[in-house]
């Protein structure tokens, strides 16, 4: 496997990804791959240091001839997000991703590729490690548990960096120049319910949600893909016809950055109306797939009797409230931006649902370019569980990163891309978050500029880079550093 993604042009790339990708890196479990970026600095001779959050940042003195060119930071973020298909046998904590190539594209078998960070960190390596490219003076940042709450750039010390530019390498389409991104908020809440015996003469069902496309709650929230956690109530409020149906667990998605894939749960059923309830829900699936035939075309529905009945499930008054709570919780485009075109302004994804003996675990993320609006719409997903007595914890909130479209590092950016591709590119704010808006709170001095080559399906095992793209943005990276301009 290894050797054939090395072989890849540019190989200085390709080399340095796969043996990054060979290192296990989940969000907050990230000692293997900060060993392994210090053990590279040290391989080379390059002077470095680490904070006390784990962010690292090497130095790198520049090449002959630059010496008088303005310092710039290369910035990535060492952690992955961690997604797998329900059917595959992986362990993010103890193995290394296993790609392939197919067609134009690297992909991983059955989990997430990781390129989403890992090809800008990739960069900063190839760079670090190289004596032809030409550079100005360098330090490259790696943070830390990006994707699951931005700890490294949210503690980032004053006077840990001394560049003047960042150059954030976590953009995802190769002709985009990102100068604004979305700031975030996370929810979480618990809710403790009522639980009873179920009653004599029921049967159970277990009912699977698969098949959706997910991605990034960020990226691909505009693109209107199903969330499993709300199809699957969907599921359940179908069968509001029928009485005295129970649930005992629900349990669907996980990372607050991942739109969810998969959901599931149990209910318990009189037996007289069991053959009703299986039927309202395959008529109803016909409703789902012709709904989402264009955004999720593999969505699928199992059901399954169980062997045996639940010892306890929820009383109906909890289960009334989870269902209309739950289908309440508002998930997707709040609002669309009023001053750029095709650009969310506010989003949520409900990302997590664990219900099971008698208690609820939640968790979303709550999106927007506008402080007060990602406010808003944190207390609005608060709203239906605040009515039936829920715990909730507002946390883990960044800002967003204002645009400057008059930014010197822009126009260079942008004049050197229509000269090399005989093109403009799209200047972009996106609806991700950037730790561009963290690093800009920090230190507001640093022009900072993010761009990145093509990856599609990020936050899914789906995800995939486009292998010619990857040579795009190496030719484009190298030729950016040596129009750097000179010290004021």
């Amino acid at each position: 496997m290894s050797e054939e993604i090395r072989n890849l042009e540019p190989k200085e790339i390709w080399s340095n990804f796969a043996n990054l990708n060979a290192v296990p890196r989940p969000s907050k479990k990230e000692e293997q791959v900060r060993a392994f970026i210090i053990a590279f600095a040290e391989s080379y001779g390059l002077s470095y240091k680490q904070d006390a959050i784990g962010n690292i940042l090497i130095d790198k003195p520049a090449t002959p001839g630059m010496e008088n060119r303005r310092k710039v930071i290369l910035q990535s973020h060492l952690d992955m997000v961690c997604q797998k298909n329900a059917d595959v046998d992986f362990d993010f904590e103890t193995q290394g991703i296993d790609m392939y190539i197919d067609g134009d594209w690297v992909k991983a078998r059955g989990t997430t590729l990781g390129a989403d960070n890992g090809i800008g960190v990739a960069t900063a390596l190839a760079t670090l490690a190289s004596t032809e490219v030409a550079h100005p003076p360098l330090e490259a940042l790696f943070t830390t548990d990006e994707e699951a709450g931005m700890t490294g750039a949210h503690h980032l010390q004053p006077n840990f960096l001394t560049g003047e530019i960042l150059m954030n390498l976590d953009t995802e389409d190769d002709d985009e120049l990102s100068i604004g991104c979305a700031g975030g908020i996370d929810l979480d809440l618990t809710w403790a319910y009522e639980e009873v015996a179920p009653a004599s003469g029921s049967r159970s069902l277990h009912i699977m949600v698969s098949g959706l496309s997910g991605g990034h709650s960020g990226m691909d929230i505009i693109l209107g893909r199903g969330n499993a956690n709300k199809i699957l109530t969907r599921f359940l409020i179908a069968l509001n016809g029928i009485e005295d149906i129970s649930i005992s667990n629900f349990e669907g998605g996980g990372l607050r950055n991942a739109i969810p894939r998969e959901a599931h749960a149990t209910l318990v059923i009189p037996a007289t109306e069991f053959d009703a309830a299986q039927t309202l829900l395959w008529d109803y699936e016909q409703i789902i797939k012709s709904e989402f035939a264009t955004t999720d075309p593999n969505f699928k529905l199992t059901l399954t009797e169980g062997d045996s009945i639940p010892v306890m499930v929820m009383a109906q008054k909890s289960y009334r409230q989870f269902k209309w709570a739950m289908q309440g919780t508002h998930d997707g485009i709040q609002r669309m931006s009023p001053d750029v075109p095709n650009l969310v302004e506010t989003s949520n994804n409900l990302a997590n649902v664990v219900l099971a003996n008698g208690n609820l675990s939640l968790c979303s993320l709550q999106r927007s370019d506008r402080e007060g609006a990602k406010v808003d719409m944190a207390n609005t997903v608060a709203g239906p569980w605040e009515l039936i007595g829920a715990s909730i914890q507002f946390s883990g909130s960044y800002p967003g990163w204002k645009l400057d479209p008059n930014a010197p590092m822009l126009g260079m950016m942008k004049d050197l891309y229509e000269e090399l591709f005989n093109e403009s590119p799209r200047v972009i704010a996106c609806h991700a978050g950037l730790e561009c808006g963290l690093l800009g709170q920090h230190y507001p001095e640093i022009e900072m500029i993010s761009f990145g080559p093509t990856i599609r399906d990020p936050h899914s095992p789906d995800e995939k880079v486009n292998i010619a793209s990857v040579g795009k943005f190496w030719y484009y990276f190298q030729e950016a550093l040596k129009r750097i301009p000179v010290k004021s």
